[in-house]
């Protein structure tokens, strides 16, 4: 399975924020759209960064509450790790997984076309075992169709 075919059932709609918003309103819009991470963009289509909400945690512990006050761009991973729209569901969830991170950007040709995070991941693992395993029941009980 690649990527397109996560991107095709989940839609390619991202949350992005500018580099200069304040960290208090990225957990706004995280919360808004209930995610766990958005892409930083200057101009909704490159990915200059990413923040999620292990990066606000780790910024709250060593600097209190006056990162809130902070941009993003202060907190925001600036080297993401990103896919194509090619990329095979395997090679992403072993990337998510050496790398411990939960969400990738889908990039085509310098453009931000989707974000997969390991919910999409485990979702589409999941429907692959419930299928599998409806398989095999209609198989072994003799309900082929």
């Amino acid at each position: 399975m690649r990527i397109s075919d996560i991107l095709r059932v989940k839609g390619e709609q991202v949350v992005t924020v500018p580099p200069d918003t304040t960290v208090e309103r990225l957990l706004a819009v995280l919360a808004q759209h209930r995610i766990g991470a958005v892409i930083v963009s200057r101009d909704g289509a490159a990915v200059d960064g990413i923040v999620s909400e292990r990066d606000i945690v780790r910024a709250l512990a060593a600097r209190g509450a006056a990162v809130l006050e902070e941009k993003v761009s202060a907190i925001q991973t600036t080297q993401v790790r990103t896919v194509t729209p090619e990329a095979q569901l395997e090679d992403v969830e072993r990337l998510m997984t050496e790398r411990r991170f939960r969400h990738v950007p889908v990039v085509v040709d310098g453009a931000l076309r989707g974000v997969v995070s390991i919910g999409d991941v485990v979702k589409n693992r999941i429907d692959e075992l419930e299928t599998e395993r409806s398989t095999l029941a209609d198989y072994i009980t003799g309900e082929r169709t």
